[in-house]
């Protein structure tokens, strides 16, 4: 039986996927900038052998509701958010196993800082880094940064491919494998002969200069992407170590990981190098009818005008012009593409209203739910598990850090019964915990390629 593997979904903000839970009074939602909190939070995924926390992030936030972006902020809809690369080094110094997933924008920094920003994580966590590649979807991210507009969908992929390029050049190929000789007795720290300058003259990126951090563990972090559209699952295929995907439905991601895994065969990967996380959000309790009751509890907090907020940032769509009893439409945009599929072409049993669409994000983070008791959730998360191919989940925690201390208290501990989860953490960096391989990338990879030495 596989083994099942788990990420909790998180962003450094007030909220992220339930929109009005942060005023419930059990939450802590409101401490995103403060490290303790974080902190606690690291422990807890710890003690319950949590393979990750992956942490969201973009510069953007929502503005095209009503066309301001008063309601986010009046609501905290993804404003105020805090940087996660700060916050993993806190919750790297009090952990030792648990892996950190972080959001980087390839439009964000250019790739010669970002790769040394890496590097430093890397040698922070003890090799416990992974690196979420987004190529954005917020007009407002680009604004802020100075840009004058959102490239094409298929253009930013094709800048990504040139940004994977330098960093790994940067990563694996700067600084060969035994350039770093500690000689004290001579004074020599590294062999110049071993250190190469990288240059790269490119469409999108120029770059010029030495590796400045010596090699991580991991030299290439492990690589996490969450892309469904044609460029999307191609880019991933070719890239991605670890891949997130949301379906409404089992049928629907089984057959989203079977075309994942037939694009990795186009490019000569294996199905076992890559791991597929679906998002869900998990409700527990000892009984099922005290779970119930709790969701019944967290959905009388449900902030529907916030819902509608992050529908409008994420789709591009301004949702303050529809009616809450209007169909959803489905619109292509420059955009999450992906976000109003699974309410449109992804559901073709029903038809979502906007109201529909306001109170599901309320409540469930508006992705698949499991509602009971530690048998009824371990036994849903097995047939996801077992019908559709994924290897784990990215948990949503709807009231902050409850949620999340009911899952490793109550459910953790029947998927152990059930040899379903690990009873404790295999050594090594994050890459050879979830693979059980070297901890750098294997030679199948496209960053294999760029090694020298």
């Amino acid at each position: 039986m596989k083994q099942i593997l788990l990420n909790a979904f998180d962003t450094c903000a007030i909220t992220h996927h339930a929109p009005g839970l942060w005023r419930h009074p059990r939450d802590r939602a409101e401490d995103y900038a403060d490290l303790d909190y974080w902190v606690e939070y690291a422990r807890t995924l710890e003690r319950g052998l949590f393979d990750g926390l992956f942490l969201a992030d973009g510069l953007g936030y929502p503005d095209n509701f009503g066309g301001s972006s008063d309601e986010p902020v009046r609501r905290a809809a993804l404003i105020p958010k805090a940087d996660p690369s700060m916050i993993v080094s806190g919750m790297a110094a009090a952990t030792r196993h648990l892996g950190f997933g972080v959001t980087f924008n390839v439009f964000d920094e250019l790739p010669y800082a970002f790769a040394r920003k890496i590097s430093t994580l890397d040698h922070l966590t003890r090799g416990r880094i992974g690196w979420n590649i987004v190529t954005g979807y917020s007009e407002r991210a680009v604004k802020a940064r100075g840009g004058s507009g959102l490239l094409p969908h298929d253009e930013r992929y094709a800048l990504a491919e040139e940004y994977m390029e330098v960093v790994y050049r940067l990563w694996e190929q700067s600084w060969e494998d035994g350039a770093v000789i500690r000689d004290h007795a001579s004074g020599s720290y590294a062999d110049p002969s071993r250190v190469h300058c990288i240059r790269h003259q490119g469409r999108y990126f120029q770059t010029e200069g030495i590796h400045m951090v010596h090699p991580s563990p991991q030299r290439t972090p492990v690589l996490y992407q969450a892309g469904t559209s044609s460029k999307g699952v191609e880019f991933a295929a070719r890239h991605a170590e670890c891949v997130f995907i949301s379906g409404p439905t089992r049928p629907v991601v089984a057959s989203m990981v079977k075309k994942l895994r037939g694009a990795m065969a186009a490019q000569g990967r294996a199905p076992e190098d890559i791991r597929i996380f679906v998002l869900m959000t998990v409700v527990a309790a000892p009984t099922d009818a005290e779970a119930d009751d709790k969701h019944a509890e967290y959905s009388r907090y449900v902030d529907r005008q916030a819902g509608l907020v992050l529908m409008s940032h994420w789709t591009g769509v301004d949702f303050s012009t529809l009616s809450l009893d209007e169909p959803v439409k489905h619109i292509r945009s420059n955009a999450i593409q992906s976000v109003l599929d699974r309410y449109t072409v992804n559901s073709p049993d029903r038809t979502w209203t906007v109201g529909d669409v306001a109170d599901f994000l309320g409540r469930d983070g508006g992705r698949p739910t499991i509602v009971g008791s530690p048998a009824r959730v371990a036994d849903a998360l097995e047939q996801w598990v077992d019908e559709t191919g994924v290897d784990g989940f990215n948990l949503i925690c709807p009231v902050k850090p409850e949620s999340m201390v009911d899952f490793v208290d109550l459910v953790v501990p029947e998927l152990q019964n059930r040899k379903r989860y690990k009873t404790g953490y295999a050594p090594g960096t994050l890459r050879e915990k979830l693979f059980g391989q070297a901890a750098r990338t294997p030679a199948n990879h496209p960053s294999a390629g760029y090694r020298k030495g």
